[in-house]
């Protein structure tokens, strides 16, 4: 029962939470005033009745001194006779009296109307006597006068003394029936009043249904509709058959809407195009360009800084930057990143190396974005540079400024010292001595020479130089390559061994350049080789895969049966000025011929070189080169401009 009586209040208590604070006061202001008025009526009920029952007491105590006076003789004469002819007269002329009763000083019923003592003896064999109240004094000459409730209304009674030459000879009782008319108009005035406060609540119900039927409905469809533009929906519409103001005001409204909805639509059209010429900007530029706002959440990002940061397909706009930023970058930015959006500074510039995704360096500069009037800070622009090409073109450029200092100051320094030696002790020295400084300053100019050859050879070949490609006979490039070093190879004890394969095609390339290449490959193989080693070039066409509609390939190959290069020494045997015998100090060179080889080999003939080698037994180095067709030219033709 508790539960129900709880879930009953609640659900009143929702019911009237969903009221308008207008809703409520006009309830309570009714409730007040039908309160009022029902509290009037009572009012006016409640004293009609003290009225009628003051009236009823008057004519109560009236009309029992009327028939003390006249019945009193009778009694004390004991003309008994007479007074119940009399009270019977009196009791039929009149609907006032209910009940008249005669007792005697013992408070014994001696005769009443509608009933009398003979007759009540005589059916019930029973004594009646009158109950007279407490407060009933026998010797006072004013009646006494009391009121009960009764199924019929209030009675009145009246006890009046019967008192005869000032002797008590008992008590008349007499009982007042209430006045109709009183009773007519009470029942009348309380049914007004219950039929005034229906109708007050009625009609209060009736305004609020017509209220919201005429005036409230329209008033919330326009509150929402409201609503429905200030948050965006410009198709919002009102349809209600009004007239008058209210009618005016909603077509003015849908009017506005329809306006607003056009002016949307022209604005989406103009932003959209603004905003895909803004991404494919920002998408086509080569560095990486992040815009976030002030909370550091991701709002644009374009392909170049998702390659940057590994972000890939990751959906990172609308996410904290800093949550998806490398561990470096996370650590040099963040702060800055605060104090800019605090606007305590306007830009900064980091360059951090990283090692994710992959290990490059890049360069980072912050540029706070502001609005029209420069005034406030909307975001932040954050534009990301690889620059891990030019930190290495720098490293290199430094490592070889001082790799060729050092490799020329060596020859010059030896140059130089055997000049003064001659200069300054010439006639001092013997003819031998003379020539084998001659002989040394010589050797060191003919190295000196070759370094500068070596040198411009791979500036030229570096410094984007386009060359004329075509159909190569590589049978003729080698014939003149071993015919170049057929005296060293004689003067040295090696043997050189050149294994064409019969109807070789051409291949596509630059004569001079692969002539340089199967020169330098030769020469180191020399270089290395021991006496009565072997030198071999053999050039052979690749099998061509089946289904496959790729162009063929000749495979060209360099071998010695020298010393060998260590493993350690393979990877790095083609980066510039690096040399083995820088390990040993055993043989010269510039340590330029293999990059030359690479450059040419891997740069201009798209190709590859490789390397096979194992200290004591011997090295081989081989390249495949494209078989010459249109196909094959129009590859390298597209890719550079023809000199």
């Amino acid at each position: 029962m508790l539960a129900f009586f709880k879930t009953i209040r609640e659900a009143i208590a929702n019911w009237w939470s969903e009221f308008t604070l207008q809703t409520k006061l006009l309830a309570a202001a009714t409730l007040v005033v039908s309160l009022i008025m029902s509290g009037l009526t009572f009012w006016a009920v409640n004293t009609i009745q003290q009225d009628a029952r003051l009236n009823d007491t008057r004519f109560g105590r009236d009309l029992g001194l009327l028939l003390a006076g006249n019945i009193a003789p009778l009694i004390a004469n004991q003309n008994l006779t007479e007074v119940a002819q009399f009270s019977q007269r009196f009791y039929s002329s009149t609907s006032s009296v209910r009940y008249m009763l005669y007792a005697d000083e013992t408070g014994k019923i001696f005769f009443g109307i509608p009933f009398w003592e003979p007759e009540v003896e005589t059916s019930l064999t029973i004594e009646r006597r009158i109950q007279l109240p407490d407060d009933y004094a026998t010797d006072a000459d004013k009646p006494m006068v009391r009121q009960h409730q009764s199924p019929d209304g209030v009675v009145t009674d009246v006890f009046v003394p019967l008192i005869a030459d000032n002797k008590y000879l008992g008590v008349l009782a007499i009982g007042i029936n209430p006045n109709q008319t009183a009773v007519i108009s009470t029942n009348f005035t309380r049914d007004v009043t219950i039929a005034v406060f229906i109708t007050i609540w009625v009609m209060v119900i009736l305004a609020g249904v017509v209220n919201a039927l005429t005036i409230t409905k329209p008033i919330k469809e326009l509150l929402a509709g409201v609503k429905q533009i200030a948050a965006g929906n410009f198709q919002q519409r009102i349809d209600l058959p009004l007239g008058g103001e209210l009618g005016e005001l909603i077509l003015s409204f849908n009017d506005m809407a329809e306006r607003l909805e056009s002016y949307e639509e022209q604005n989406i059209e103009e932003l959209t195009a603004e905003k895909a010429k803004l991404e494919t900007l920002v998408s086509t530029i080569a560095d990486g360009a992040v815009l976030i706002d002030n909370n550091m959440q991701v709002i644009l990002v374009n392909p170049t800084a998702r390659r940057i940061f590994g972000w890939g397909n990751s959906h990172v706009e609308g996410s904290s930057l800093l949550s998806h930023l490398p561990s470096a970058v996370q650590m040099e930015i963040t702060r800055p990143l605060y104090e800019m959006a605090a606007g305590e500074c306007e830009s900064a510039e980091f360059r951090i190396p990283i090692s994710e995704p992959t290990k490059r360096t890049i360069r980072i500069l912050l540029t706070t974005v502001l609005n029209q009037q420069r005034e406030n800070i909307k975001g932040i622009a954050i534009t990301v540079q690889d620059i891990t090409r030019e930190v290495e073109l720098n490293e290199a450029k430094s490592q070889f400024i001082s790799n060729v200092s050092h490799e020329l100051r060596t020859p010059l320094f030896n140059i130089k010292s055997f000049i003064e030696t001659l200069h300054e002790y010439g006639e001092d020295l013997g003819v031998n001595q003379r020539r084998e400084f001659l002989e040394t300053v010589n050797h060191e100019t003919d190295r000196l020479t070759r370094l500068v050859n070596d040198v411009l050879d791979l500036t030229k070949l570096e410094s984007g130089r386009n060359y004329h490609f075509n159909g190569v006979d590589l049978a003729q490039a080698i014939d003149q390559t071993l015919r170049t070093y057929q005296l060293n190879a004689r003067d040295k004890g090696i043997e050189l061994i050149q294994e064409v394969a019969p109807n070789l095609p051409l291949v596509v390339g630059n004569y001079d350049l692969l002539l340089q290449v199967l020169a330098n490959l030769v020469g180191n193989c020399l270089k290395f080789s021991l006496a009565g080693g072997k030198v071999a070039i053999r050039t052979y066409q690749l099998d061509s895969k089946p289904n496959h509609n790729q162009p063929g390939q000749v495979r060209v190959e360099v071998s010695d049966t020298g010393i060998g290069i260590p493993l350690e020494d393979q990877k790095a045997i083609f980066d510039r000025f690096f040399r083995v015998e820088n390990r040993v100090h055993t043989l010269e060179g510039t340590g330029l011929g293999l990059s030359i080889v690479r450059n040419i080999i891997e740069e201009k003939h798209h190709s590859k070189v490789h390397l096979v080698s194992e200290v004591g037994v011997g090295t081989t180095f081989w390249f495949d080169l494209t078989v010459f067709n249109e196909d094959a030219i129009q590859v390298f033709v597209e890719g550079a401009n023809v000199v």
